[in-house]
């Protein structure tokens, strides 16, 4: 069997820079343990696979099967590797339809091209008040002793999120250094997914963030993320209520990094933006 596969960095307009996702064409169902077996092989965050629908080919379809998977298990929601399996779309395969349908575990996610960015429309996922008390030690395996505002849980995605005090400044941000094991072990009831770390940005400054985050999910086998699109679904609704905007420039602030442009639209869902380069091309052979 040979399928076509791709490594596509997501969120970026640069080569090795945003969040690296592997994109597999196929052409007929596999099995599921085949699936999981490519993403451990790949060991990137998220291997997306992209199936055919209505025996359409994948230049001229404008409607697929899309799964993620992360090295260890599969995931309902992924931003990056939906941005990656559109790029792939559009920019490889050169696809002829100005909007390209999902159908994923999460319903149907659409992806459409404007000018040199991918806008896709994903649902927005609030978070509500946590008790910091209840979970006390987890906040101090990620944070530390830096200052803690506000903390949020969002029960649909599983994230939690921990916002810095305004006093904070970018670095503190930027140099922590949660480790695996001390997050596996003050929290393995099943409810955690990822923490988000985010803080306000400065929006005087050029090109103007709104806010800043890092993702960490040794739940799902990765510890960080470097660009991810899902947390963003939380990350957009509560910087929303914060900043009293609809519209945002947000930075992932990983060692890749990694920019999304967010808008929440009337009828309630998140448009996401952003770019995608395509940095290997070749066929995977089993």
């Amino acid at each position: 069997m040979e399928i076509p596969i791709f490594t596509v960095d997501s969120f970026t307009d640069l080569p090795f820079k945003g969040n690296p996702a592997a994109v597999c064409l196929i052409e007929n169902e596999l099995q599921d343990d085949l699936y999981q077996s490519i993403a451990a092989e790949m060991n990137l965050s998220e291997t997306a696979f992209i199936t055919r629908r209505n025996s359409m080919d994948f230049s001229s379809g404008a409607r697929f099967g899309l799964r993620w998977f992360t090295p260890t298990c599969e995931v309902p929601l992924c931003g990056h590797a939906t941005l990656a399996s559109a790029a792939v779309l559009f920019y490889m395969k050169k696809n002829v339809n100005p909007v390209l349908v999902f159908e994923t575990l999460s319903g149907e996610l659409y992806v459409r091209q404007h000018e040199e960015s991918l806008i896709m429309d994903f649902p927005l996922n609030k978070p509500n008040p946590q008790d910091q008390h209840e979970i006390k030690d987890l906040l101090k395996a990620v944070v530390g002793d830096v200052p803690i505002q506000d903390v949020c849980y969002n029960p649909t995605t599983r994230n939690l999120i921990i916002c810095l005090a305004d006093t904070c400044d970018r670095s503190e941000l930027t140099s922590l250094k949660p480790e695996a094991e001390a997050l596996l072990k003050n929290e393995y009831t099943g409810k955690m997914n990822g923490v988000i770390v985010t803080m306000k940005g400065d929006s005087t400054a050029q090109p103007g963030y709104d806010f800043y985050s890092r993702y960490f999910a040794p739940w799902l086998g990765v510890l960080e993320d470097p660009v991810c699109g899902s947390a963003h679904t939380v990350l957009a609704a509560y910087w929303s209520e914060k900043l009293n905007k609809k519209k945002m420039l947000a930075y992932q602030c990983s060692s890749r990094g990694g920019e999304l442009g967010l808008e929440i639209r009337d009828d309630g869902r998140l448009n996401i933006i952003g770019r995608a380069q395509t940095v290997l091309q070749g066929t995977l052979k089993i």
